[in-house]
């Protein structure tokens, strides 16, 4: 993996940005009001990836700001983690429509920049947020996301070691929005980052 400086770092890092802002190579760049650059600590040894902006996040540019955001950042504070020393993107840089699915060619494509990012930050674990974003480094690490032992489910708060890169999935902080019961459990899977 390459090393960067940290001047190197930072303008490669601008450069992506621009050039997540400036894509259209899917119909999704028509929809947005903005592509979303990941955000935080460019020196983080944690990085979370999330599906897509929500709704709030696409209006103000910004990363968990909306009602799934509030609760980022209680599940944050309850692991003793301050949100300034992560860094935090999404899988998906542009909103989706009425909150569907993700189409496949959308995730090939935005994964580049996934890709990119990984390489400019070298954070030390991956902590994908949920199904889609599981599934993705997942299968970017070389590990099958359909068999059952790596089922979302099963995988769900352990550390996975995978092509020597560490992979902690999580459940996204938006399922506590439908489901307030899972916070006790989800809290305590946040709490194991603090180890790392």
């Amino acid at each position: 993996m390459k090393q960067f400086n940290s001047i190197e770092k930072r303008e490669s890092f601008e450069v992506l940005n621009y050039q997540i802002r400036a894509c259209e190579k899917c119909s999704l760049s028509v929809t947005r009001k903005h592509a979303l650059t990941g955000e935080g600590n460019i020196d983080a040894r944690i990085m979370f990836v999330a599906l897509s902006p929500g709704v709030k996040e696409d209006s103000e540019n910004r990363m968990f700001i909306g009602p799934s955001g509030q609760i980022f950042n209680k599940l944050l504070h309850a692991a003793g983690i301050d949100r300034d020393v992560v860094f935090m993107t999404n899988l998906i840089k542009c909103i989706l429509p009425k909150n569907r699915k993700p189409k496949m060619n959308e995730i090939e494509l935005c994964s580049q920049f996934l890709d990119e990012e990984i390489l400019i930050i070298q954070p030390e674990v991956i902590v994908p947020l949920g199904y889609y974003a599981t599934h993705s480094i997942l299968t970017k690490y070389h590990a099958d996301p359909l068999t059952q032992e790596m089922s979302f489910k099963n995988i769900n708060g352990q550390l996975l070691i995978l092509d020597g890169m560490k992979v902690f999935p999580v459940t996204h902080p938006s399922a506590l929005l439908y489901n307030p019961s899972f916070e006790p459990e989800t809290i305590e899977k946040y709490k194991k980052l603090k180890t790392f």
